[in-house]
C-alpha cells in the first residue's frame, strides 16, 4: 500500500454527508440542500434548527411546537446555576460553555444514544446554552440577569440576554442572520472531533463538549475576536491603511481573511458585510465600517485574501453592543444545532472513526539495560 501523507488531513474526504456542503468553485454553502445565504435572509434561526436536526423546514404546527420547545427547555437546572455562580469572572466563555455542556451530562441519568433520545438532548442544549453563557456573566459581575421578552426570536432572546434591551426588528435579524450562517459548515475541526466522539458510541453531552474543546483552538475559533481587536487598534482609516502594510510587511497574519476551503471568496461574508454597513448607518458610527473596508482593500491589494465570514461578523456584533469576549461563544450557541445533526448522522451509519499514521521514529530495537543507556 502506497502511503500519503496529507497534513490536517486537507481535502481528504473523511465521511458522507447529507447535512451540508460547501462548493468552492460557486462559493456556496447549502444547508440540506437549501442556501444559507438564502435561509439567512428568509426564515428564523429556529426553523434552521428543525431543518439541520429533523432534516426538513419546519411546517408552521411543528415549527410552533419547536418554539415552544425551546422556551420550556431553557430553565437551567438549579445544582448548574450553582455551578456558574462559582466561575470566576476572569474565566474564559469558552471554558464556562464547555463545563455547563459536560456538567448538564453529569446531571442526566439516562444517557441513551438513541436517535430520538439525542435529539431531544440537542434541543435541551440548544435551549440552554445562552442561558448559562450569560447567567454566567452577569452573576460574575453582580449583575441580575436580564428579563427576556416573550415575543423574541431565538437570537432576539439571547441579544436582549447580553445587552438587557429588548432589539429591534432590525438588530434582531441581523443576529438571527449571523447564528444561521454560524450554524453548519461541514467536517470542520469542531464538526469533526464531534463525530469522531459520536462514533465511539459515546453520547451527545460528550461530543458537543469535544466540539466546544475544539472550537476554542485559535485556529478555528476566536477569528472575530482578533478581527474586531484589529479594527479598534486604528483610529481611522488611513491609519489601518498603513498600519496594515507594516503588519503585512512583517509577516504577520491578518485575522477575519482567507478560507481553507473556500479559494475566492466567502458568501458569507457579503451578507454580514452588508448589515454591518447597514448598522454602522443606524448607530450613528460608520467610521469602524470605513475602518473595516479600507482593511478589506489593503488586504485584498496586498495579498489577494478575502474577507471570510468572521471579519464583518466582528463589526456587526460590536455594532449590536455585544462584548467582544463572547463572539467566539456565539458560534458555539449557532454551531450547536450542526454538531448534533452530525452526531445523529453519524449514530445512523456508524463505524468507528480509527485514521492510521505514518511512523516517522526509529526502527525496532533492542532494550539496553540502565547501565547502558
Amino acid at each position: 500500500m502506497t502511503e500519503q501523507l496529507k497534513k490536517g488531513l486537507e481535502d481528504v474526504v473523511a465521511g458522507n454527508t447529507s447535512i451540508c456542503t460547501i462548493s468552492p468553485e460557486n462559493e456556496s454553502l447549502l444547508y440540506r440542500g437549501y442556501s444559507a445565504v438564502e435561509l439567512s435572509e428568509k426564515v428564523n434561526f429556529e426553523e434552521v434548527i428543525h431543518l439541520l436536526i429533523e432534516g426538513r423546514l419546519p411546517k408552521k404546527r411543528e415549527l410552533k411546537r419547536l418554539i415552544r420547545l425551546l422556551v420550556q427547555e431553557r430553565k437551567l437546572p438549579k445544582p448548574l446555576i450553582k455551578v456558574l455562580k462559582n466561575i470566576p469572572q476572569n474565566a474564559n466563555p469558552m471554558d464556562v460553555l464547555r463545563t455547563a455542556v459536560s456538567y448538564m451530562g453529569t446531571i442526566d441519568e439516562n444517557k441513551p444514544i438513541s436517535t430520538e433520545d439525542t435529539k431531544q438532548i440537542a434541543y435541551s442544549l440548544i435551549a440552554k446554552l445562552p442561558f448559562a453563557l450569560m447567567t454566567w456573566y452577569h452573576l460574575s459581575r453582580g449583575q441580575d440577569v436580564p428579563k427576556i421578552s416573550k415575543q423574541l426570536s431565538y437570537a432576539g432572546r439571547f441579544l436582549q440576554l447580553v445587552t438587557g434591551v429588548e432589539p429591534d426588528s432590525f438588530d434582531e435579524r441581523v443576529i438571527n442572520a449571523s447564528f444561521t450562517l454560524y450554524a453548519e459548515h461541514e467536517f470542520n475541526a469542531s464538526t469533526f472531533c464531534a463525530r469522531v466522539t459520536a462514533s465511539t458510541l459515546s453520547d451527545i453531552y460528550s461530543a458537543i463538549t469535544a466540539g466546544v474543546g475544539a472550537l476554542k483552538g485559535s485556529l478555528h475559533g476566536g477569528a472575530n475576536e482578533a478581527a474586531m481587536n484589529l479594527i479598534l487598534k486604528f483610529k481611522d482609516p488611513q491609519g489601518a491603511e498603513s498600519g496594515i502594510i507594516d503588519m503585512l510587511n512583517r509577516k504577520e497574519k491578518i485575522m477575519g481573511f482567507g478560507h481553507r476551503v473556500y479559494k475566492r471568496s466567502d458568501g458569507r461574508s457579503y451578507v454580514m458585510k452588508k448589515y454591518a454597513q447597514e448598522l454602522s448607518q443606524k448607530k450613528g458610527n460608520t467610521k469602524l465600517f470605513e475602518i473595516a473596508e479600507r482593511i478589506e482593500k489593503i488586504v485584498k491589494e496586498r495579498k489577494g485574501l478575502f474577507p471570510n465570514a468572521d471579519f464583518y461578523s466582528a463589526l456587526a456584533y460590536y455594532l449590536l453592543g455585544i462584548p467582544i469576549p463572547l463572539y467566539t461563544p456565539i458560534f458555539v450557541l449557532s454551531r450547536t444545532s450542526g454538531w448534533s445533526a452530525h452526531v445523529i448522522e453519524q449514530l445512523s451509519d456508524n463505524r468507528l472513526i480509527r485514521p492510521r499514521a505514518i511512523y516517522t521514529g526509529p526502527p525496532q530495537r533492542e532494550v539496553p539495560l540502565i547501565e547502558r543507556r
